[in-house]
């Protein structure tokens, strides 16, 4: 299958995304946002898209203009209903991508902690998520879009997971990443832990004590949507 992946930094990959796609014989193909062209018709006709995270807000338009083509061809992707998967900034970019606001959280929420399910949440693939934790590394929030359906919430970003039909999956936090690729995203965004006051030993000492179970039900999770949507 056709299986794409939009990455904005390099030490935000795919992680259990593309180890669960590998285990079905497909291979996940990156397309390096703002440092490669991006050709919407491959976009758009993917057989799978998931659109990773990245340190940028979808609102920066002006000083990421690769955005805008970004934010036409995921509009243009969604119309088409194949299956999509946002992470982070991916379900931010999906949510602006329908009209819907993206602005600054009241504060950024970084570190392992659980969610909240919404009923419909432990009705769906998110399930396996009641009571763990998961990793947040973010500083926006989003509203829903037309159409979709709150799945799950935390005190702080009330949007961290929705679906849009079958189709289409946007989680605001992170169960792709194991705790072995932690230390890349440690040492990316060290200017920002610096600025919220959080020790990267912090993050370590969560992640040995979470990590396990993050990634043992973040892959029955992973594994879960994509047997409903690659079919």
């Amino acid at each position: 299958m056709n299986c794409v992946a939009l990455r904005h930094v390099a030490f935000e990959h795919a992680g259990l995304v593309a180890d669960s796609l590998a285990a079905r014989g497909h291979t996940l193909r990156y397309v390096e946002v703002g440092s490669e062209p991006l050709h919407a018709e491959a976009i758009v006709g993917a057989d799978l898209l998931v659109v990773l995270g990245g340190p940028i807000g979808v609102y920066e338009t002006e000083d990421y203009p690769f955005l805008v083509p970004e934010l036409d061809a995921i509009r243009a992707r969604l119309a088409t209903k194949r299956p999509t998967l946002g992470i982070c900034l991916g379900a931010q970019l999906i949510a602006a991508a329908l009209g819907a606001r993206v602005a600054p959280a009241p504060a950024k929420e970084i570190g392992y902690a659980p969610l909240t399910l919404t009923d419909a949440g432990m009705r769906s693939v998110l399930a396996s998520l009641a009571g763990v934790d998961v990793l947040h590394w973010h500083g926006d929030n989003l509203d829903l879009p037309a159409g979709a359906e709150r799945l799950a919430s935390t005190a702080v970003c009330p949007n961290q997971g929705f679906s849009i039909g079958s189709h289409t999956l946007g989680l605001q936090f992170h169960i792709e990443t194991p705790p072995s690729a932690l230390e890349a995203w440690l040492i990316g965004h060290t200017a920002e832990l610096g600025k919220v006051g959080i020790k990267p030993g912090t993050l370590r000492a969560q992640a040995a004590r979470s990590g396990a179970a993050t990634v043992e039900a973040g892959r029955r999770v992973i594994d879960a949507w994509l047997d409903s949507v690659l079919r």
